[in-house]
Order: structure tokens, then sequence, then C-alpha cells
């Protein structure tokens, strides 16, 4: 791969094959709260290969998946009060890709073509408590903080940032 993953990424919607793929990434404790179960899998293949659900596949310029982005609902955390307008923003890197200093990178692309696709006044971002990278990177990117909350299924802790455009 490309030295630099940032030099071109080409966003497309998650198909069922790129779905399939990004679903099976394994993180390391404590990240592996982002694995998806594999009981879980084929309804979630299902759920971020329908383009309603507004989920993108992020390949590197030689072809390679590199992560997934998301808009709207599917950001969203249980618990979370997001009655303000807002685009709520996800995104997952490829656990090889995390903790190299690219995470400032990759949210600096994912809000040029969120603000480029969907032309929103406002963003918005919901991160575990716990993920202290993300935090920080979001951060410099221009996020505030401006809720914490617990999400009602687990009570795991979270925060919600947003950033006018």
């Amino acid at each position: 791969m490309n030295p630099n993953p940032l030099a071109k990424i080409d966003y497309r919607p998650a198909d069922e094959q790129s779905a399939r793929e990004f679903l099976q990434w394994q993180y390391e404790p404590p990240y592996d709260i982002y694995n998806c179960p594999p009981d879980e899998q084929e309804e979630a293949i299902q759920y971020n290969s329908d383009p309603q659900n507004n989920v993108f596949a992020m390949f590197h310029q030689e072809g390679e998946l590199i992560g997934y982005c998301s808009f709207g609902a599917d950001a969203r955390v249980p618990g979370g009060d997001y009655s303000q307008p807002a685009l709520d923003i996800g995104l997952m890197i490829m656990p090889e890709m995390t903790g190299q200093g690219l995470g400032e990178g990759f949210v600096r692309e994912v809000i040029s073509f969120g603000v480029e696709i969907y032309a929103p006044k406002k963003l918005r971002v919901t991160i575990a408590a716990f993920n202290r990278r993300a935090m920080r990177v979001w951060e410099k990117n221009g996020f505030q903080q401006t809720q914490a909350f617990k999400r009602s299924s687990d009570g795991l802790e979270f925060f919600i940032l947003t950033r006018k455009i």
C-alpha cells in the first residue's frame, strides 16, 4: 500500500462484499466493543449494504478497503439526545491502521465528504468515553463535547461532540 493512505480515498456506497469485509475486522480490547458478533454478521451485512442507511466503504487509491463511514441515524447510540438538527457521522478504520497518527486526516476527509454530499449546518459525532484517541482526533478537527450519557442497553458512557460548519 502507498505510504500515504489519505492520498486519495474513494468513497462508494457499501455493498455486500465491502460490508462483509469490514464487519469481520477485529479490534483489540478495549476497542473490541466495535467488533461485530459472528451471530449478528448476516443481519449487519444486509443493513450496511442498504443504500438508505448511508454507509460508505472507503477505498485506498490502490483499491484496498481501509475504512467505512456512515451518516445519519446509523451513527447514533441509543440513550443520547439527538433532537437538535445535525449530521451524525460514524467512522471505522481498519484495525491495522489505527494508532498510527492517521486519525486526524481520516476525520478531515470524512467531514469533507459528508459536507459535500449532505450540506449540513452542524456536525455531530458520538464517541465511547474510554476512546481517548478518538476524542483527541475529533477535537483537533474542531469538535467540542456537548453531552455525556450512558447507553441504554449496557450503561457504557458516551460523549457527543458537535461542530458548526
